[in-house]
């Protein structure tokens, strides 16, 4: 089979940097989609490698099938009985059959099928060509892809993320020659637009990116291997002055910006004036990386240098006029901050807080005003119950929105509680209280660390949940990719605060206080559920990630445990229980004892729950008396034990009833035939089932 290497390069004005590469990738799998679609042969053991730069997204398929063979296939056509009349002779469904496959009536033959008895031929299906295929598959992903915003050029209906100016489509060395999204189609592709303003011809496919650099224009790749290299520079840079970059680790968001802003990026070391540098770090940090796509430096006292590293577009034969360039860039920015921050401090943090009556929260919420006092109200109970002090909650919750209504905080928003933290500082507030202030939007991303104060974690808690149940309240919960205020995140942050904290704290009341705050004399019992049911899903993905078995998961949560530590404490214990030898055993014979007693309950005419008291003088085997000794001889300091929250020695010492668990239902018949022994043994296992339910519901845990 003849293979060749296929190109095809969008060439447009500048992408939006932050979806870059995102677009190239959906772009090669919707063509390789496309390819599969039209026959899965054409797309058999294609290698694909795409790359992107600011002004261009393009697509290499190596080894495509330049045809896929021809091959039969039967076709089935019109019942016989409508294809022939009374004597024999064909109907217009047979002659129309025929001529549409191109065959005589004569040579249709017939097929029994599950619908009766209907007419077939053999027909010839010729294979298609890759190069026919291709065109129409390009300009199909690209209607389809998912960008940012879509936008029309001169007086067309086209509609693209940016104008498109060129495209290259090559397969093999050969041009093919069409139009797609209304662009002629060639070989000619564009260099640097300073360094290589000629058209670049690309001889082949598998030389696209050798002939673009030669051109001044480095490519990155679906391995992101423009973003490292940036890296080095900048650490390479950074080393000359005997600093580290801030935002060049791997994986760097800002790397990637970077790479998707360049076509020939040249590293520059610019200074920053030593008046700035009493503005507090993230300021400055914050001023550099977000609105400058700069790199700040760190000294080897952890203190910020007065200089940075950014990147020219640009070779330039003057670099000094290209640095002083970026300086005049980032200093009227300076400029501003350091206003800001000098005006803001003429007014006390806590003067703000009647501003925060006239900014609205949510439209059917409220005001921050509104907010702040709901969420003083939830954070002092919340302090309350964890060991915090009750004033430090409330006054860092009447603090914790006011930097919204700062100029400093209008314009750099990256810095709300981070900004409200200086200020309550600088206004002479308690320490914790300040943290608080900060400490309320953690944690702000995956691994982010936690509020580390007592205050600072009754506070981001009381927030996260004021802002979750409000929006359910309302009937706006996040639906699909929709999550407009972060309610999955911030759930999931407030879980791992008290988790992680292992704070005593009931989730279920939490919510139902919460609510209160929100709706005084109102039980919204109907949204309480659905709430609580959002955070067992953010729950169950926490287990998940921390190694925990969907059926622990469910055993824990069948034991209606309402405290998301405690929860995780017992789902670990089990856990670690169920790598003992006696594990699957004891939970196999849970599982059999609930199955007993719901079959029993069903059969039965009159039933009465089962309250574990049974009575040892009906005990008729011996192996229900050592069941029922063993059992005494337990429970109290298994209750003991759980009580205190020691759910692994708890089910260490549950381990040692295996023996005569297992002596039980190898020689007592349950269901006997006195009816007053039977219950009794049911009571006996009850008894014994309820001291694994204290725990989990362990008839919920799958065993081999």
């Amino acid at each position: 089979m003849q293979r060749k290497d296929f190109l095809v390069e969008i060439g447009c004005e500048e992408l939006p940097p932050n979806a870059l590469r995102g677009l190239a990738a959906e772009f090669a799998q919707r063509v390789l989609d496309g390819l599969k679609d039209a026959d899965p042969v054409l797309c058999k053991e294609v290698r694909d490698y795409w790359y992107c730069s600011p002004r261009r997204m393009a697509l290499v398929l190596q080894d495509v099938p330049v045809e896929s063979p021809s091959k039969e296939s039967e076709v089935l056509g019109p019942p016989v009985k409508a294809a022939f009349d009374q004597d024999g002779n064909p109907t217009k469904a047979a002659e129309g059959f025929a001529a549409k496959n191109g065959v005589s009536v004569d040579q249709l033959e017939r097929r029994e099928t599950d619908k009766g008895e209907k007419l077939a031929c053999t027909v010839t299906v010729v294979g298609k060509q890759a190069a026919d295929e291709l065109p129409g598959i390009v300009e199909e992903a690209l209607k389809k892809l998912n960008v940012p915003k879509r936008m029309r050029w001169g007086d067309g209906a086209i509609e693209f993320a940016r104008p498109i100016h060129w495209i290259v489509m090559l397969f093999g060395k050969e041009v093919i020659d069409t139009r797609v999204m209304g662009v002629q189609t060639g070989r000619d592709s564009r260099g640097h637009r300073f360094h290589h303003p000629s058209p670049v011809s690309i001889p082949s496919p598998s030389e696209y990116a050798a002939a673009l650099e030669a051109a001044h224009v480095r490519v990155n790749d679906a391995s992101n291997s423009l973003a490292e290299w940036l890296g080095e520079q900048v650490n390479a840079v950074a080393s000359d002055h005997d600093a580290t970059p801030i935002g060049a680790d791997d994986g760097s968001e800002l790397l990637d910006e970077v790479a998707a802003l360049n076509e020939w990026p040249v590293p520059v070391v610019g200074n920053i004036p030593e008046r700035f540098m009493d503005l507090p770090e993230e300021v400055l940090v914050t001023t550099l990386e977000v609105h400058q796509r700069y790199f700040p430096l760190r000294g080897a006292d952890g203190r910020l240098l007065a200089k940075f590293i950014t990147f020219a577009n640009i070779e330039s034969k003057e670099p000094d006029k290209v640095r002083i360039g970026n300086e005049r860039v980032v200093a009227p920015r300076l400029e501003d901050a350091m206003f800001f921050w000098n005006t803001d401090r003429k007014q006390k943090l806590a003067e703000r807080l009647p501003k925060l009556d006239s900014v609205t929260f949510q439209k059917d919420l409220g005001s921050y005003g509104d907010k702040v006092k709901r969420v003083a109200a939830i954070a002092e109970g919340i302090a309350d119950t964890i060991d915090g002090d009750t004033a430090l909650a409330e006054r860092a919750a009447m603090l914790a929105k006011c930097d919204l209504v700062t100029d400093m905080v209008f314009e750099f928003t990256e810095l709300q509680g981070v900004i409200g933290c200086y200020y309550a500082e600088a206004d002479g507030e308690e320490p914790e209280v300040s943290q608080a202030v900060f400490e309320q939007y953690l944690p702000r991303f995956a691994g982010d660390r936690l509020p580390a104060s007592k205050t600072g974690q009754a506070l981001a808690i009381a927030d996260k949940l004021d802002t979750i149940v409000g929006m359910f309240a309302i009937g706006q919960p996040p639906t699909g990719s929709k999550d407009p205020f972060a309610l999955r995140r911030q759930a999931l942050g407030l879980l791992r605060i008290i988790i992680e904290h292992q704070l005593p704290l009931d989730l279920q009341e939490l919510v139902a206080d919460s609510y209160q705050a929100l709706y005084p004399g109102r039980d919204g019992l109907q949204d309480r559920a659905e709430i609580m049911e959002f955070f067992m899903e953010r729950l169950r993905g926490y287990c998940a990630d921390k190694g925990i078995r969907a059926d622990l998961f469910m055993a824990v949560q069948e034991a209606d445990v309402r405290q998301p530590h405690d929860f995780m404490q017992r789902a670990r214990a089990i856990a670690g229980f169920m790598q003992r030898d006696e594990a699957a055993a004891l939970a196999a014979a849970n599982k059999r004892i609930n199955n007993i007693i719901r079959k029993t309950a069903t059969s039965a005419e009159e039933w009465q729950p089962l309250s574990g008291d049974y009575d040892a003088s009906l005990f008729v085997e011996p192996q229900e008396q050592a069941l029922a000794e063993k059992y005494e001889h337990l429970k109290n300091q298994v209750i003991a034990r759980i009580e205190a929250h020691e759910y692994s020695e708890a089910l260490d010492e549950l381990a040692a009833l295996k023996g005569e668990i297992d002596a039980f239902f190898d020689a007592v018949m349950v269901n006997a035939d006195d009816p007053g022994v039977a219950r009794n043994r049911l009571e006996l296992l009850a008894a014994f089932s309820g001291l694994f339910d204290r725990i989990a519901d362990f008839s919920q845990i799958q065993v081999d």
